[in-house]
């Protein structure tokens, strides 16, 4: 059933450098884009996923939603980092009730926290292949504080939140959308400013999701420690490729010996995937987030993984009218696309 206009819902991603928000409308034809817009926020607002200044925060979503005359205050979020745990659990069968009675108990064995200081969600995956008597369960725990400080900043920027997402899915959730999926085994990793995000797919189903510190502000901080400058100045530099302050020469270690970390991690990631599923193969390999755009670890990727490596394009499927500029939307698309990923989101979907 296609969704009333009162029930529209928003998608809000709340980056630690960046805020994207989306407003998409399915149609019998298929979605179409209504609204998107970006706008950066200053160093040290957000660090490792903690709200650190919620008022200069809020005050930047406010701006983002006036500029660009979005009307719906129904908003979905999503969270990432330590503070989450995602697992793919085996249960004794049961039903979806039994399990919400039981599932405090299922997750203590599994979630490194003090299980009264998460809330915890679940999908039921189905039947688990190698026990009838069993199914396959994703288990979702956040911690509450975080997940409190991001509804309470949401609130403070004058908007309502109905869901709360996980990173991870809402890449998963704009892929499925733009994607043919069947039968694919396909790693979509998100490499952001200070997180990178890794989610394995075995057809339509998570099998490996990870979230680690690594991303763009690594370049950054390297460009700092050798030219002496600001962040501000050190991301100026990086685009800019003809400098006085640091050679093309020096631009050039910095991004390889950052994006090899990179792809070292990844590596570790998907010989987990091997170790687990000796049969299978990830043939191919989707970026998003800024990191997206650097051709040297798109290349070193591609050759250290034996994968096919492509650039996201959640837009790919989405009418787009003339109110939009193709040019900026092709440019921004790895950026954009867990905030894409968000804005299908429905009010009483899973």
């Amino acid at each position: 059933m296609l969704f009333k206009k009162k029930f529209q819902l928003i998608g809000l991603d709340i980056g630690s450098r960046t805020i994207k928000v989306a407003e998409s409308e399915e149609k019998k034809s298929g979605w179409s884009l209504k609204k998107f817009g970006m706008i950066d926020i200053e160093p040290g607002l957000i660090e490792d996923g903690a709200i650190r200044n919620p008022e200069a925060v809020a005050d930047a979503i406010r701006q983002l939603i006036k500029v660009n005359k979005i009307k719906e205050s129904n908003v979905v979020i999503s969270i990432a980092g330590f503070s989450i745990i995602v697992k793919n659990i085996t249960v004794q069968t049961m039903d979806e009730n039994q399990l919400q009675e039981t599932i405090k108990f299922e997750a203590e064995q599994y979630i490194p926290f003090d299980i009264q200081d998460v809330n915890l969600d679940f999908q039921i995956m189905g039947v688990n292949e190698s026990n009838q008597n069993q199914m396959n369960v994703l288990l979702v725990a956040a911690k509450k504080e975080m997940v409190n400080d991001y509804v309470n900043l949401v609130k403070m920027a004058g908007l309502n939140p109905c869901i709360i997402d996980v990173d991870a899915f809402a890449l998963q959730n704009i892929y499925e959308i733009n994607y043919e999926t069947e039968g694919e085994n396909v790693a979509l990793i998100d490499i952001g400013a200070n997180k990178t995000t890794l989610n394995i797919l075995k057809g339509n189903m998570s099998v490996f999701m990870r979230d680690v510190s690594l991303g763009c502000q690594q370049i950054n901080q390297k460009v700092i420690a050798l030219a002496g400058c600001s962040l501000e100045e050190a991301e100026e530099l990086y685009q800019n490729e003809d400098s006085e302050k640091i050679s093309a020469k020096d631009m050039v270690e910095i991004v390889s010996s950052v994006v090899t970390d990179w792809c070292t991690e990844i590596r570790r990631a998907l010989d987990f995937f091997y170790s687990t599923y000796p049969d299978d193969q990830i043939k191919k390999i989707i970026l998003s987030g800024g990191g997206a755009n650097i051709k040297k670890f798109r290349q070193l990727l591609a050759v250290e993984t034996a994968s096919e490596v492509e650039i996201i394009k959640p837009f790919g499927n989405y009418a787009v009218d003339g109110s939009f500029d193709q040019a900026y939307l092709d440019k921004i698309a790895p950026q954009a696309a867990i905030c894409m990923g968000l804005s299908i989101r429905k009010v009483d979907d899973k």
